[in-house]
């Protein structure tokens, strides 16, 4: 079990949908405790497994003290009824923007011993599990903003016809704007994988 570093906006780990868990194996418990030990630290909702860099299908959840992982995890179901309160996020640190999601959603997937775990709520819960299962796909919540609704807080990050973080540039003027380092940004990044280690070159165009 170790606290891990949170990669940040412009590391494409975080732009890189992540494979299912197909074996439970020392390294896939490992990160599960990675997960728990990382998102168990007040203001912190939920972790997605590529925000510590590992390209697998897994989150953890930190909600109202209720702490808890799910691999494999897909929606399957979610409210008509919408909210609309800020949401941030660990790997764009110290910004909220208001994200229209479902009111109540419902995660299905399975833990370390195979069976399968269901999780739903309303609220912040429902935000969580919708947040992190974007995560996993390879997306940012910046990529569902309205467009033009970040020009209210960081007018330099919305000046494209694009939204904000749907492309490599954008993270690029975003870091650029913030003054964020991601952990990567601009060098070649390492994709932790079960069995093998995908190491994608990516230099300054991610």
């Amino acid at each position: 079990m170790a606290f891990r570093d949170i990669r940040l906006i412009g590391d494409p780990v975080l732009r890189t949908p992540c494979s299912p868990v197909t074996t439970v194996d020392d390294r896939v418990r490992t990160l599960v405790a990675d997960l728990l030990e990382t998102v168990d630290h007040e203001g912190r909702a939920g972790l997605a497994a590529n925000q510590i860099g590992v390209g697998l299908r897994a989150f953890a959840w930190n909600i109202d003290g209720d702490i808890g992982y799910v691999l494999n995890p897909a929606v399957v179901a979610t409210s008509d009824e919408t909210q609309d309160g800020d949401e941030g996020c660990l790997s764009v640190p110290n910004l909220w923007f208001p994200t229209k999601r479902a009111s109540w959603a419902r995660v299905v997937g399975t833990d370390l011993d195979g069976a399968e775990v269901t999780v739903e709520g309303e609220g912040l819960m429902a935000r969580c599990l919708q947040h992190e299962v974007d995560h996993l796909d390879g997306m940012l919540y910046l990529d569902r903003l309205e467009r033009g609704c970040a020009s209210r807080r960081c007018a330099p990050c919305a000046t494209s016809e694009r939204r904000l973080g749907a492309l490599g540039v954008h993270e690029r003027r975003f870091v650029g704007h913030t003054g964020l380092t991601p952990l990567s940004f601009a060098t070649p990044v390492t994709v932790e994988r079960v069995g093998e280690d995908v190491t994608r070159a990516t230099g300054g165009s991610t």
